[in-house]
């Protein structure tokens, strides 16, 4: 095939002018370039665009309501007396203390643990209203509480627990009851208190007695609703009584005046004859009575008792020891009238017979000065036993003392048997060789209850009665004696010892 002429090859595209074709290719592809960055700055602006469209801004809304002003409640009382009304003042202000007119307040008072309402006012232009309640002896019934609710305004405010004080009134205390009282006896004695107002007042109250130099509680009484209480007493001895009220939240402590009560003698005081002599030698009183009657009781020695009585009344070498000797105590009618509790120390063949002899004595009211076992004076050197002179000098009755006979030196007096009684010696005297002991006033006088100069003398009599004989007279007019068996004289029977002179002189 015949060649053509020669072509020069096509060159491709991009080999084209370029200043043409490139400025060509960026008018056509320009377009293609902005479109992203116009979408994305759409984007952006329509949706802020849009809602502003569809929801046109509407302006400033209306203000918020006002906060409540604070408010401040307080309630205040001025002290009164129980009983009486009292006025509650209840006060209501904002926090700037401007008074808060108008508002309903309430308040609550507490009694017998229940908390009840109690009707109050609204406030008035001071803020102020008052409630009034009764005030109450009992300080947890004196309670109340005022609240305020708030309204739209206010914000509610209380008191919380508010006190009523009280005021105290005075305490009239009184003590009535007789003036005396037999001894054994009781009486009553009533208590009365009331307030000065005249209110009467319930509760405790002390009964008091003096002591020395000091009052002690006697009892305490319960006043009733009357204000009245009542007890009886049984003094031994004359007393002083009080009755007192001790302070209260309402009531003012109060004591009454001093009641006295005097002792009276059950029996009749002895009255001598004017111009007697008192005893050289004072005793105490013995202790009261016990029981009723004599009331005698009849022991062994108790350890005690042996304990006093060794190295005084008895001693080595007496005729009887401890197994032989009986401890007596008896209630006698003392001198004053009064009923005491003696005791003496006795063999034990004879105690039975001065028992019934001195209980004989106390039912006919036949007076003993006193009974108190003779160990109580000592030991006497003179006498080799217990004093009996300082026992006669104090008018003292005794019975056992293993001694030597009063004005004779070495001889024994019978007492150391314990068969031998003397009653009353003040006024029963003795004759010594050296004169009449303890007094020689009497000698030559009688009484009728106390001092005995013949046997048809009631206590020479009963004595009688009873196996104690009157042995040495008016000689010894004191001296009595409960022989052994039957004999004569003192105790013969059983004191071998005794010299034979005894039996025709006194041997006290």
């Amino acid at each position: 095939m015949p060649l053509g002429p020669a072509r020069s090859p096509r060159r491709p595209a991009h080999s084209l002018s370029g200043h043409s074709r490139s400025g060509h290719r960026r008018h056509r592809h320009r377009p293609h370039r902005l479109l992203p960055a116009l979408v994305l700055a759409l984007a952006l602006v329509l949706p802020a665009a849009g809602p502003a469209a569809a929801d046109p801004d509407p302006g400033p809304g209306p203000d918020p309501a006002p906060e409540p002003v604070a408010t401040v409640l307080t309630a205040e009382a001025p002290a009164r007396y129980a009983g009486s009304r009292v006025p509650v003042r209840l006060l209501l202000t904002d926090e700037a203390g401007e008074p808060v007119a108008g508002a309903a307040l309430r308040l609550e008072r507490r009694r017998d643990g229940v908390w009840s309402e109690v009707p109050a006012g609204p406030t008035d232009e001071t803020g102020s209203a008052t409630a009034e309640v009764e005030a109450a002896r009992a300080p947890k019934d004196n309670r109340v509480r005022a609240s305020y609710d708030g309204d739209e305004t206010h914000a509610p405010s209380g008191t919380g627990l508010v006190r009523l004080r009280l005021r105290r009134r005075n305490a009239d205390v009184r003590l009535d009851g007789p003036g005396s009282v037999v001894d054994e006896q009781s009486v009553r004695l009533r208590v009365r208190v009331t307030t000065g107002a005249g209110e009467p007042v319930e509760g405790p109250v002390r009964l008091e007695r003096r002591a020395g130099r000091r009052w002690v509680e006697e009892e305490r009484l319960r006043l009733d609703q009357r204000g009245r209480a009542a007890t009886r007493v049984a003094p031994r001895e004359d007393t002083r009584y009080r009755a007192r009220v001790t302070r209260r939240p309402w009531l003012d402590s109060g004591t009454s005046t001093v009641h006295r009560l005097d002792n009276r003698p059950p029996g009749t005081p002895v009255a001598l004859p004017k111009g007697a002599p008192r005893p050289r030698r004072s005793l105490p009183a013995q202790p009261r009575a016990v029981g009723e009657g004599s009331n005698a009781k009849v022991s062994r020695i108790p350890g005690g008792v042996w304990k006093q009585m060794t190295g005084r009344s008895w001693h080595a070498g007496c005729p009887v020891g401890r197994a032989s000797l009986r401890l007596l105590r008896i209630n006698y009618w003392g001198y004053d009238g009064y009923r005491y509790r003696g005791e003496l120390v006795a063999h034990a063949d004879a105690v039975g017979r001065m028992s019934r002899a001195l209980a004989d004595m106390y039912a006919r009211e036949l007076p003993i000065r006193s009974m108190y076992r003779v160990d109580r004076f000592g030991w006497s050197k003179r006498l080799k036993g217990a004093d009996d002179h300082a026992s006669m000098a104090a008018g003292n009755t005794s019975a056992f003392n293993c001694r030597q006979v009063v004005g004779r030196p070495g001889v024994r007096s019978p007492h150391s048997w314990g068969r031998s009684l003397d009653v009353n010696p003040w006024e029963n005297p003795y004759r010594t060789s050296g004169g009449w002991l303890p007094t020689g006033w009497w000698v030559g006088r009688s009484h009728p209850r106390v001092a005995w100069r013949s046997g048809s003398h009631a206590v020479v009599s009963l004595m009688r009665g009873h196996g104690v004989r009157w042995t040495y007279g008016t000689a010894d007019a004191h001296h009595f004696d409960a022989p052994a068996g039957g004999g004569r004289t003192a105790g013969r029977g059983d004191r071998p010892h005794l010299p034979p002179v005894c039996d025709h002189e006194v041997c006290h």
